[in-house]
């Protein structure tokens, strides 16, 4: 494999040319020790997803990657034309908010400074996504890492520390030209745009008011965001408040614009719409991974919009998983859907105690990309419970060469 960013993976010309791609054999996944009680590094997981090897569903190679960079609260990576890596940062090395860029030598991953113009920084961040052919990029927000590093508090929310505005960019100038106010949409989170690279339009998942906004360009140039999914929150008893929101935390498209899938870490279901028109997204797929409103669980649910009875636990393979459906990785054709349960150490330790205890767990869904639906693989299941150091908490999923969530054609 080559060593320079810009040369790495197959290169495809197109996103569908991308979808005739070969079927995923591995996937990367980071591992969290921190907050979970182990004294080991964080590591990078390489999990073997090919049904024809004796190690399917195992993890065959743990790899260190803890390291004093000097850096902090950083998030996504994509890799430029210029054969650099452009990484996002939620705040300063102090905690305090900071929407950022550090710029990497697509060669050696030596820093090479901020992307952003010096002092030209956004108040908060967290994902981004760029658009070459249209000179933009739109970067999202959560809050400073100082404010949700130990968990949610309800209070912070009322104070508004958290992020509620997309931040959109000159391209070729580096600087922030528009800020979009998103209603209903606190805590935008992951963002995309279609893959189409001509396409001037995308989606957000903004997690705590759970609904997923569109992005897009106006005939003026300017942009502009609406509403095009809500997902009610559900009354409740037993919980931290009296509603609890479905809360997104992450989504993506497939390769060829058709599907939009997403995430209810606190429900706990996973979703696939149908979003051929992208102003009237059409629900087309519903399945519940476990969640905080299992049946037998410490909360009841006392009004729900959209169930009759609250969902059964999830057991696959003898093991009943904890936490409920976060990262996702769509497959290159777009017909396997692999999920994690684990969000962020101090709010899994929150919110699902018990991964903390058993660790998360990596599940594995059938697509129907004909009709649209989500069933769910009963045969896969890596359970990082089992970890040698002891239960870790996998994360977000990257195949090596490429995928739906990070490739972006100019």
């Amino acid at each position: 494999m080559a060593t320079k960013c810009g040369n790495c993976g197959p290169g495809y010309s197109t996103p569908l040319e991308a979808m005739k791609g070969p079927r995923e054999e591995i996937v990367y996944l980071p591992c969290i020790y921190r907050n979970t009680g182990t004294e080991a590094p964080d590591y990078l997981a390489t999990v073997d997803v090919d049904p024809k090897s004796p190690q399917y569903c195992q993890v065959i190679e743990p790899k260190d990657i803890h390291a004093k960079c000097g850096l902090a609260f950083l998030h996504t990576s994509h890799c430029l034309a210029s054969g650099e890596v452009m990484i996002s940062s939620l705040g300063d090395l102090k905690g305090n908010g900071k929407g950022g860029f550090v710029l990497l030598d697509g060669e050696t991953f030596e820093v090479k400074g901020t992307w952003e113009r010096p002092g030209g920084a956004a108040p908060l961040g967290y994902d981004f996504w760029y658009q070459p052919r249209h000179n933009v990029m739109i970067s999202t927000e959560w809050a400073a890492p100082n404010v949700l590093r130990d968990g949610f508090n309800p209070a912070d929310v009322e104070a508004g520390l958290y992020g509620s505005h997309l931040y959109v960019w000159d391209w070729q100038r580096h600087e922030i030209v528009q800020t979009l106010s998103l209603k209903d949409g606190l805590i935008p989170l992951e963002i995309r745009f279609l893959h189409n690279p001509d396409a001037a339009q995308g989606f957000v998942g903004c997690a705590l008011s759970s609904t997923i906004q569109r992005f897009y360009k106006n005939e003026g140039g300017t942009w502009s965001v609406e509403k095009v999914i809500q997902v009610p929150p559900k009354k409740v008893k037993g919980w931290l408040l009296p509603e609890m929101p479905g809360l997104i935390t992450d989504i993506l498209l497939s390769l060829d614009d058709r599907f939009l899938y997403f995430s209810n870490w606190l429900h706990g279901d996973l979703r696939q719409y149908d979003v051929s028109d992208p102003q009237r997204p059409r629900l087309t797929g519903q399945l519940f991974l476990g969640g905080s409103i299992v049946k037998g669980g410490p909360v009841q649910v006392l009004e729900d919009q959209e169930l009759k009875s609250q969902p059964e636990p999830l057991v696959v393979k003898g093991k009943r998983v904890a936490g409920g459906p976060q990262m996702i990785q769509l497959s290159l054709d777009g017909k396997r859907l692999y999920v994690t349960t684990s969000l962020y150490s101090a709010w899994d330790k929150q919110f699902y105690p018990d991964l903390i205890r058993e660790g998360s767990v990596m599940l594995q869904v059938d697509v129907d990309t004909v009709k649209g639906g989500l069933k769910l693989n009963p045969n896969f299941l890596v359970d990082f419970g089992k970890e040698p150091l002891g239960p870790a908490l996998a994360h977000e999923l990257r195949y090596p060469g490429g995928d739906c969530s990070s490739d972006i054609w100019i």
